[in-house]
């Protein structure tokens, strides 16, 4: 929503947005409405179907498809943006049927990221045939979109070494952040709140557990590092259920008064990251991750708080090595947690301005709606 508002500040642009959505608050639906239409933005939300699998999908492919047809009776498409493959599924068929030219905005390998993820178990015959189609219409999507994004650098190099002949052009647009919302002054004291003591070193993980992020690996770091700093403690910054945490700690040996869990609205966020003295992701580094663009990255670094992270994800070993290169993790094992450790309670001092810097560069939204702006010109020929 922050790249539509953005663009919508050109009055070249007239949006309509069609999401599927979970959430079934009426009142919810009703306020985002109002505010988008303030903003001259027409928002028509569909219900997900969520069960039973793959029937689902097509259900929701069905819904699009006739959404979109109505909406051609009574007014012209000139250009249909999609994130990610399903709706891009859409978006093929009404610009070979109708000529509208299409975006796809990939949003990652996402058929890869189904079976990395363990979502789909390509030695079962349905899951290899749906993995095989998406990645057949994966290759058409690159080939007849008018322009494609990518989240990295990594996942444009990668597509680009297939060769695909009549490649659309790509460009490369992260997951950015809102430097508004993201900044040291947004930071109020909340060390108190979480009960956290004066001395306390607090090591902070931000966003969803499970899947990607490898909570195992960083409660190994979080032991190492409690072995050698005693008044350590690892604050997960999460609206997911806080008991797998406990239970994993609980597995090794970690005690549960080392642990804080607090969930956080999106206004508060920078003030709960903000007691961080570092903050830890570790994402499995499968094939699929090299187009994906972790945003928590961005908003921890802007508020200029180090980041203990894994290499082979996305562009992060690259971000890492403008500003803190030492901080990459090379090897999930105890040797390389100790280095680390080491590293922070030594010598190394973060050079906060330095890790603001790199984020502006790398993660800005304005930044962002530039870029998109640039595809639309193109794709629209204004």
């Amino acid at each position: 929503m922050p790249y539509v508002e953005g663009l919508n500040t050109y009055s070249q642009y007239l949006f309509t947005i069609i999401s599927f959505e979970k959430f079934h608050d009426q009142n919810e639906i009703e306020k985002l409405k109002e505010f988008l239409s303030s903003k001259n933005i027409d928002w028509i939300p569909l219900v997900y179907t969520k069960k039973p699998p793959i029937i689902s999908t097509i259900w929701d492919i069905i819904k699009l498809k006739k959404l979109l047809n109505k909406i051609l009776k009574t007014q012209k498409i000139d250009l249909i943006h999609c994130r990610s493959y399903i709706t891009s599924l859409v978006a093929l068929s009404f610009k070979r049927q109708y000529h509208i030219p299409f975006i796809f905005d990939m949003r990652g390998f996402w058929a890869d990221e189904r079976v990395d993820g363990k979502l789909w178990n390509k030695n079962k015959f349905l899951f290899n045939k749906i993995y095989n189609y998406f990645k057949k219409k994966e290759k058409e999507f690159l080939q007849h979109a008018d322009y494609t994004i990518s989240l990295t650098e990594n996942g444009k190099k990668e597509i680009e070494s297939w060769k695909l002949p009549n490649q659309s052009p790509i460009k490369v647009i992260p997951c950015c952040t809102d430097e508004n919302l993201f900044q040291t002054k947004n930071i109020s004291h909340k060390r108190e709140e979480l009960g956290i003591q004066k001395d306390d070193f607090i090591l902070s993980y931000v966003g969803s557990i499970g899947t990607w992020y490898m909570l195992d690996e960083m409660l190994d770091f979080f032991k190492v590092l409690n072995e050698k700093k005693a008044n350590a403690k690892f604050l997960f910054i999460t609206k997911d259920n806080p008991n797998l945490v406990f239970f994993k700690a609980e597995e090794k040996g970690i005690s549960k008064d080392k642990i804080i869990i607090q969930p956080s609205p999106r206004e508060l966020m920078p003030s709960y990251i903000g007691v961080s003295d570092f903050s830890i992701f570790f994402i499995l580094p499968a094939f699929s991750k090299k187009a994906s663009s972790p945003t928590k990255m961005g908003e921890i670094m802007n508020l200029g708080i180090p980041v203990i992270c894994n290499s082979g994800v996305g562009d992060v070993d690259d971000i890492m090595k403008k500003c803190m290169p030492e901080l990459l993790v090379k090897d999930f094992n105890k040797k390389e947690y100790n280095r680390i450790v080491d590293l922070i309670f030594g010598e190394y001092k973060p050079n906060n301005e330095k890790i603001i810097n790199t984020s502006h560069q790398y993660y800005s939204l304005e930044q962002g709606v530039k870029r998109y702006k640039e595809v639309y010109n193109e794709v629209l020929g204004v």
